[in-house]
């Protein structure tokens, strides 16, 4: 159950978001894309939502906010763990007041049973931090604000499941019988990070550039928003493979 405050919040993101729906859900932690349909509809008709439950709501004191941020921050900053350890309050409220206190935090991740919607961008971005990595897995994905089975689930889709979690240059491996093979696999890895990190920086700059949202199609931006794009990026990537990689004939 969210309080007014809650929905009334999510409602005016998701005015301010243009009326995306993922996008919303990913900046608050809640609610789910059905929730967020019937209270904007509410707003549309009424010009607000409705004050809610009967009941009257919970106060709460500003060392019990405090608390539960805090727990928030030093246990994975997980919500639902947060809620179920201290028995308050409701995640949409913990949201808020995590937003609040530190605006700058990184979003909350979703409980179990709730799936976390990552832009395709973030998840390369990911995976590309997972294979270069100089740090172990999970501190990577304690950087990322993600959960290590999360991240490995993410470069098996991406890469497959028989690529390595972390690459090395075959200079610094012992002699093997395949190492040819190995060698063969690590040169195919980089180029599938390289693949990775131009579809990332595509993204990145079409949201920097032209606004757009992270998941947007990149072969429906018009010729001169691609040719913007290309100029942007021709001093990092080769001019055919940025050709190739929007669309465009060379």
């Amino acid at each position: 159950m969210y309080s007014y405050e809650d929905r009334i919040r999510a409602v005016k993101l998701y005015i301010k978001l243009d009326k995306r729906i993922a996008a919303t859900i990913i900046q608050l932690g809640y609610p789910t894309k059905n929730a967020l349909k019937t209270w904007y509809r509410e707003y549309e008709q009424r010009q607000d939502v409705s004050m809610g439950y009967a009941r009257s709501r919970l106060k709460y004191s500003e060392e019990q906010k405090q608390l539960a941020v805090d727990h928030y921050l030093d246990h994975d900053r997980c919500i639902a763990g947060t809620v179920k350890a201290l028995g308050y309050p409701c995640r949409g409220t913990l949201t808020g007041w995590i937003s609040e206190l530190f605006p700058d935090t990184r979003k909350p991740l979703a409980s179990k049973g709730i799936r976390t919607l990552h832009p395709e961008a973030f998840k390369n971005a990911a995976v590309i931090d997972l294979c270069m990595r100089p740090i172990s897995a999970q501190a990577s994905a304690n950087k990322l604000g993600v959960d290590r089975t999360t991240l490995y689930n993410w470069k098996n889709k991406l890469l497959g499941p028989e690529a390595p979690a972390s690459m090395k240059n075959p200079d610094d491996l012992q002699p093997l019988p395949d190492r040819a093979e190995l060698e063969r696999t690590v040169e195919s890895l980089k180029r599938d990070i390289h693949k990775l990190r131009l579809e990332h920086d595509l993204l990145k700059m079409a949201a920097e550039l032209l606004k757009k949202g992270l998941g947007i199609n990149l072969t429906l931006l018009s010729n001169r928003e691609k040719t913007l794009m290309i100029d942007a990026l021709r001093q990092t990537y080769a001019v055919p493979e940025l050709l190739v990689a929007l669309g465009l004939a060379r």
